[in-house]
């Protein structure tokens, strides 16, 4: 099949577009053409397909089978509707692990995951390669010009279902392999994984095993390498992909969907090879899964309506890492099957999500799935249909949200979405969240929690927040958080030093070294330049254990939990310079500031974190607004997002919402009260610009 080359150059004012998955093998063919009518009529414009279909794409080895996916395409493509195909090797064909049984993975206990579920492969395994690059590169070739073909993802969240670690011989011989590069020889490796504690110097890589198993915890270097070496053959394995598709379909835009919650290999570090960040956003089943830092009463709180950061969160993490694009390829419409339990939306709360992502910067919203399946592991999760094919509450809203961008658009024009950077930065760094995990030293505080928890109360500020990585640039932020950053790599070192803007670290921050020990100075480590004091001890606190906070002058202020550094001033000239701004009640200092940096060496209360977060922005010359300050507001889940000359207002509830719409300014969709679910849009002029970082 030959197609004309199509130009796919992003457009500088990308529009709101609507889609769906569609999985035309599930369903008899005779329906197929009602289907990608029905999808039009709904005002639907992309289609994902084909992520699951590789048996059916090559169902025996080098025997390919495209007529069925060529009839689907061009059954979407005459109702003009536009695909993004999906590279299928997040499940393998049982032919494959048959013929090469190295292609499945090994479980921790040594046990092979078998085939008969997703996600059966190993990425170090030589036989997933060479079949991945067959399909792949077949694939490329047969669509790569296909005009209806608009992109293309990469397989399917990588890392679903505890994936990313495989203990198989093939990971053990990369990971030896991966050492030997790393280190060069093995008492380099035993000088930096610390081997004299306990005596367990190594005699060479080929006896390094994997850190799993032995009667306590592995050496922290061992498990964090291991971390290291899993993270890069996931990039790897994504960059055989990418490479092929740039090479088969030229001008198509390739993309990944990335999962919530989830940093089992460092999402940056991909970023670079993509075009595109695509993330899946189910936003009930998140709260559901959030158990490391969301407390039971607010679980409850949210169970309808989602939590109203969490997916704020990763819309504005996975706009970074797409380089400014991001697109929400799986949007949750309805009850999911995964969480323990699986609440109902809230009405309106599809709508709004959409909006949601919108407000964020996607430019496209994809909904999960088309029709609801009567059959197999994800029959309970819904879709825009049930499985009648009658159109459930979510095609409902999706087809009132179409109906909205017609009307925003027509008032407003596209040009008025036009972005800019916002004036805040927070860092997220994915080797930090590994080494939280593997020495925690208190049970919540491996994960996003802490990043969260910052980020929430920015958002209840008003402000509008980049979620950046260690080696992004920083110029024109006035203001940067790095909430727990437990290693501060050197390129976070250059950016942060001379950075004219307001920087803020959180507990933990510049705690470890690359190799996961204490760093020396003692921490904050190399933060020691502009911060002079040192971190002598850490506390983790149990649940409902904290420490009163205090003003100088004897102000209660809130109250410390979780953790905190006990810090002290360095002994120089300088430490005398630091500013004690509150302290514990037993007198080691809770937040501290010297010049424009400023030390969290606590974490508080969010309505304590709001106050000192405004205090920051103030200093950063930003304006704050008083949105949802504290949790226990009367409508705790009001949020505003600023895209272009728009400002989008969405209420999660669980209270109606006054919404602080300007005197005189119109609303172009919704309010001035908002109910739970609700959306409200007004018009502000002027595109922001991201005026000098540092500006008072």
């Amino acid at each position: 099949m030959q197609h004309p080359t199509v130009s796919l150059t992003s457009p500088a004012t990308p529009p709101l577009r609507l889609g769906v998955c569609y999985y035309p093998e599930q369903w008899p063919r005779e329906r197929w053409a009602g289907d990608a009518r029905a999808m039009r009529e709904l005002g639907l414009s992309t289609v994902r397909i084909a992520e699951f279909a590789w048996s059916r794409m090559e169902p025996s080895e080098g025997r390919f089978d495209w007529q069925w996916l060529d009839e689907a395409i061009e059954t979407l493509a005459r109702e003009g509707l536009k695909i993004i195909l999906g590279t299928p090797t997040a499940s393998p064909p049982q032919w494959l692990v048959e013929a090469y049984p190295d292609v499945l993975p090994v479980d921790a206990q040594g046990r092979v995951k078998p085939f008969g579920a997703r996600r059966h492969y190993c990425f170090s395994s030589p036989s997933m390669w060479e079949a991945s690059q067959r399909i792949v590169a077949e694939m490329a070739k047969r669509y790569g010009q296909h005009p209806a073909v608009i992109a293309w993802q990469t397989d399917n969240e990588y890392g679903c279902h505890d994936t990313i670690l495989s203990y198989s011989p093939a990971a053990l011989a990369a990971f030896r392999r991966w050492l030997g590069r790393r280190y060069g020889s093995i008492e380099a490796l035993n000088e930096a994984w610390g081997t004299a504690f306990w005596g367990l110097q190594f005699l060479s890589f080929e006896h390094i095993g994997f850190p799993v198993g032995q009667p306590t915890s592995a050496l922290p270097t061992h498990a964090l390498d291991f971390r290291r070496f899993t993270s890069d053959e996931v990039v790897r394995f994504n960059r055989m992909q990418v490479d092929l598709l740039r090479q088969h379909a030229p001008g198509r835009p390739v993309l990944h969907n990335f999962m919530g919650l989830f940093g089992e290999f460092d999402h940056h570090q991909m970023g670079q090879d993509l075009d595109i960040a695509a993330w899946d956003s189910y936003p009930l089943g998140h709260v559901d899964t959030a158990a490391t830092f969301l407390t039971e009463p607010e679980r409850q709180q949210w169970a309808r309506t989602g939590h109203p950061d969490i997916s704020a969160f990763h819309h504005d993490l996975y706009r970074g890492i797409g380089h400014g694009r991001m697109w929400v390829m799986e949007q949750q419409a309805g009850p999911v099957n995964w969480a323990d339990w699986n609440a109902l939306p809230l009405p309106g709360m599809v709508r709004a999500w959409t909006w949601e992502a919108f407000a964020h910067g996607a430019e496209l919203v994809s909904y999960f799935r088309w029709r609801q399946l009567p059959y197999g592991q994800e029959q309970m999760h819904s879709g825009l249909n049930r499985p009648d094919g009658q159109r459930d509450v979510g095609g409902e809203e999706a087809a009132q949200v179409r109906a909205e961008i017609d009307l925003l658009l027509q008032a407003v024009g596209p040009e008025s979405l036009e972005t800019a950077p916002a004036r805040v930065a927070l860092v997220v760094d994915y080797p930090s969240l590994w080494m939280s995990q593997i020495q925690p030293q208190g049970k919540d505080m491996p994960g996003f929690g802490v990043a969260i928890r910052y980020y929430s109360a920015l958002r209840r500020l008003g402000l509008n927040v980049d979620i950046v990585g260690p080696s992004s640039d920083l110029i024109g932020y006035a203001l940067v958080v790095v909430p727990q950053a437990l290693h501060v790599p050197d390129t976070l070192v250059k950016r942060l030093t001379g950075h004219p803007g307001v920087i803020v670290a959180g507990p933990r921050t510049g705690s470890k070294t690359d190799r996961l020990s204490i760093t020396e100075p003692l921490p904050p480590g190399p933060l020691r330049t502009w911060l002079p004091v040192r971190v002598r001890a850490v506390e983790s606190m149990r649940p409902g254990r904290h420490y009163a906070i205090h003003t100088p002058d004897g102000q209660a202020r809130g109250q410390a939990s979780q953790w905190r550094d006990l810090v002290e001033l360095d002994a120089t000239p300088e430490g005398a310079e630091v500013r004690i701004r509150e302290r514990c009640e037993d007198g080691w200092p809770a937040r501290l500031s010297h010049g424009r940096f400023e030390l969290h060496a606590v974490l508080v209360n969010d309505a304590l974190l709001v106050d000192w977060l405004r205090d920051a922005a103030r200093s950063a010359g930003l304006q704050t607004l008083a949105i949802s300050a504290q949790a226990s507001a009367p409508t705790p889940g009001l949020r505003l997002r600023r895209r272009g000359e728009l400002q989008f207002a969405i209420n999660h509830g669980p209270g109606d919402a006054d919404v602080p719409v300007p005197a005189g300014v119109a609303l172009l969709l919704g309010s001035a009260t908002l109910p739970p679910g609700g959306v409200a849009v007004w018009q502000v002029p002027g595109t922001p610009t991201a005026a000098p970082a540092g500006t008072r």
